[in-house]
């Protein structure tokens, strides 16, 4: 797959998941392990996707 230049993936929820955790690190560190974990169910879900 070719590296794109933009910073984006071609993947709009893996996209929207990479800003949210830019977003994330202004948050206090109690608040980030959401957003953590949201990402990781982003990552796992669109994985899985790929597999099926």
């Amino acid at each position: 797959m070719p590296e794109r230049s933009d910073g984006e993936t071609g993947h709009p929820a893996v996209d929207g998941m990479l800003a949210a955790l830019e977003n994330a690190a202004q948050l206090p560190p109690a608040e980030q392990i959401a957003e953590y974990e949201a990402a990781h169910d982003v990552l796992r879900e669109t994985l899985a996707s790929i597999d099926g």
